[in-house]
């Protein structure tokens, strides 16, 4: 294995453990604590996950914007960023279908996949369901003509 496959290896290792860690600190990983911060309805509403979605944008906006100053990432050849920018049926749907998954479920795939260190039978059965969506997606609706 090649020095610069081991690096990206790390760097990824490093930033994952990063992140998983900061939602695990923030609250993230606690259905709860969503599920109170996107339920405006009840009267219990929780703001603290509003300053977690605030930490993210002071962290990710800088990054954005040296992104866009370099040529290339220091670990690859060219920067891998979505080839499409239409809003269209399917990217609609799906967002849709995530934000309802998440308000019903607490869980979006990040936080679900650092909670499952937890061994929780809910996340457990929450990471099962995503992982089938993600199969069935691919088998499905991924093959289809648009």
């Amino acid at each position: 294995m090649s020095a610069q496959v081991l690096a990206r290896l790390a760097v990824a290792m490093l930033a994952g453990a990063l992140f998983g860690f900061g939602l695990s600190l923030s609250g993230m990983v606690d259905p709860a604590r969503v599920v109170g911060f996107l339920d405006l309805a009840s009267g219990h509403w929780d703001p603290s996950l509003m300053f977690v979605l605030g930490g993210a944008l002071v962290a990710a906006v800088p990054g954005v914007l040296l992104q866009r100053r370099l040529a290339r990432p220091v670990l690859d050849e060219r920067f891998h960023l979505p080839e499409r920018a239409a809003i269209d049926r399917r990217l609609l749907a799906g967002s849709a279908l995530f934000g309802i998954g998440w308000g019903l479920a607490g869980f979006c795939p990040g936080p679900a996949v650092s909670a499952l260190t937890l061994g929780l039978s809910s996340v457990l059965a929450f990471a099962a369901a995503m992982v089938a969506g993600m199969l069935l997606h691919d088998v499905g609706i991924a093959r289809r003509p648009r």
